[in-house]
């Protein structure tokens, strides 16, 4: 019988003053059985960082032909492309291809470092590309914050993001590789 995934809730206040987004979200996360607390930590980070009426999760770690979160327009035109992990120097170029944005999102310290090394010269002309970095001990500091339901208040300004659930606070920082 097949693991099935677990399921978490999310109600977010988000405030970010960079772009002048000020909303609430009630969201549904659907976590696939290969995929850790942080992982989806960094899912939840993203979703906040990019944050839209139209901002959706898609099926991610299950499919190879979409990201883990998605903005379409409404001529389902992908307008933003939200990738976590380390993806190979083909998805990224298929990602750029098909969206007008692409953001990947690294979390995995050292490993995570090699990587860029390797597909830096390979990607760097690439015009829709935006890559960064969440420090390990942000990224340990994040999880604290998961659980089946959360409630949590998210403040950015000047690139700085914040997040509180009442008890915990935690500050990120993102790590800026490519812009």
């Amino acid at each position: 019988m097949a693991v099935s995934a677990t399921i978490h809730k999310a109600v977010l206040q988000i405030s970010d003053m960079d772009r002048n987004y000020y909303q609430n979200h009630q969201l549904t996360i659907a976590r696939h059985p290969s995929e850790n607390e942080e992982r989806m930590m960094v899912r939840l980070l993203a979703f906040i960082r990019h944050a839209d009426e139209s901002l959706k999760f898609t099926k991610g770690i299950s499919t190879d032909d979409e990201p883990d979160i998605w903005l379409k327009s409404l001529s389902d035109e992908i307008e933003l492309w939200i990738e976590l992990g380390q993806p190979d120097e083909k998805r990224i170029r298929k990602a750029c291809g098909r969206s007008k944005e692409v953001y990947i999102y690294t979390y995995s310290g050292h490993s995570a470092e090699l990587w860029w090394a390797q597909i830096t010269n390979k990607v760097s002309t690439i015009d829709n590309l935006h890559l960064y970095n969440l420090p390990i001990v942000q990224r340990h500091e994040l999880t604290q914050l998961a659980h089946k339901n959360m409630n949590l208040q998210s403040t950015i300004q000047d690139s700085e993001i914040w997040l509180s659930d009442g008890e915990q606070s935690v500050t990120v920082n993102l790590e800026c590789w490519k812009e």
